[in-house]
């Protein structure tokens, strides 16, 4: 009998959102792999959990998908957690889930902590139809995928770092426009977090005299 691969969401930042479901799972599988095995581990040591992590990231993901196969043909649970929220969701998860599915082996993925939601539904942005772009290509593609997501009539979301918030949102302001509504959540479930609304104007305007640091979310509206 073949093993499950379980996707497990940790928290964003308030270790208070993990479930008690994602808990109970991190304790029962028999290996456990992790995007960084330091930040899996203080997760594990913050809720008494002891168990041996494997590093599973976007720099070895491709080469360590036979041996976990082999762990889930095995008859062994297989969990995967990213550093914060759910895998696959601009972290690695894909290509572990593709490759079970095509080998017939049961996923199980676990509801939970993601950045994009909370951000989205506090943005006061329409949410009945959007676009999760996630991270914009750095260089090659840039300019292209700008131009076409300028041009669609649902909220799009992005991520970002904070040494290139203000370059996006200068470059959204070309694309979109200055006027166009948005709005920019960093540090989301942490003790600063914050979101800033208005024009992608107005946002660059307050971001160029504000602490640029954490995690962004960014939420841009359609066309009319």
């Amino acid at each position: 009998m073949t093993g499950k691969l379980y996707l497990i969401p940790t928290p964003i930042g308030n270790l208070e959102d993990i479930t008690l479901r994602a808990l109970r799972i991190l304790k029962e599988v028999d290996v456990l792999l992790a995007e960084d095995t330091r930040n899996g581990g203080q997760l594990l040591r913050h809720f008494g959990i002891e168990k041996k992590l494997f590093a599973h990231h976007q720099h070895n993901e491709h080469h360590a998908l036979k041996e976990v196969v082999r762990f889930l043909k095995e008859g062994q649970s297989v969990g995967l957690i990213s550093d914060a929220g759910t895998p696959g969701i601009s972290d690695p998860g894909f290509l572990l889930v593709r490759e079970c599915i095509r080998e017939e082996i049961a996923v199980e993925t676990l509801p939970g902590a993601t950045a994009f939601v909370p951000a989205l539904v506090n943005s006061g942005l329409p949410c009945d139809r959007f676009l999760f772009e996630g991270f914009l290509p750095v260089k090659k593609g840039r300019q292209t995928k700008l131009k076409a997501l300028a041009l669609l009539d649902v909220t799009i979301i992005l991520y970002e770092s904070p040494h290139r918030l203000l370059k996006t949102l200068d470059e959204l302001m070309a694309h979109f426009g200055a006027e166009r509504q948005a709005s920019v959540s960093r540090e989301l479930t942490k003790m600063f977090e914050e979101t800033v609304r208005g024009t992608l104007a107005e946002i660059k305007t307050h971001f160029e005299t504000h602490v640029i640091k954490g995690e962004f979310v960014m939420c841009i509206a359609g066309t009319e």
